[in-house]
């Protein structure tokens, strides 16, 4: 084994990457702070008619995590690979609410057209490349890639 710490963040990212983050996470802040006050009425249109709690619930509960995801994502940079890729597993899990607002052709944020809501299911991808981009957890290396690469191998090389 080498002395490489396995549980360290991934390598240092570009200052525009850190950027990203940070606007990431304030982007996080500001959505989730929306989902407590001014636009919960029009997120409880995204949520699926199969979820079986409340609507009101759900909005408040993931603005809470919104905000908690987002502050972290700014004030702990030293986990952001881990943090990037639990974002990007956020934003794939709200997407059902994206596509019940198109599938029910409910109106929301100046959706108000199927054309419309059609459109904003394109930009769930975006946010999750925009959360693996910014945190360098694309470029981290899995531990198990991690494990395997510092157990040398045991073949002999045949002349």
């Amino acid at each position: 084994m080498t002395d490489q710490n396995l549980d360290a963040p991934c390598a240092d990212t570009s200052s525009a990457q850190n950027a990203a983050r940070v606007a990431l996470g304030l982007t996080l802040v500001a959505a989730g702070t929306s989902h407590l006050t001014f636009a919960r009425e029009q997120f409880k249109a995204q949520v699926p008619s199969w979820v079986p709690l409340d609507p009101d619930t759900v909005v408040l509960q993931s603005g809470v995590a919104e905000i908690a995801l987002g502050a972290a994502l700014v004030l702990l940079p030293k986990q952001k690979a881990p943090l990037g890729r639990l974002a990007s597993a956020f934003f794939t899990c709200v997407f059902p609410g994206n596509i019940a607002q198109y599938t029910q052709h409910r109106s929301a944020f100046g959706l108000d057209t199927d054309g419309k809501r059609l459109a904003r299911l394109f930009f769930q991808p975006a946010l999750v490349a925009w959360a693996l981009w910014s945190t360098g957890s694309l470029h981290k290396t899995s531990r198990i890639a991690q494990l395997h690469a510092a157990v040398p191998s045991s073949k002999t090389s045949q002349p």
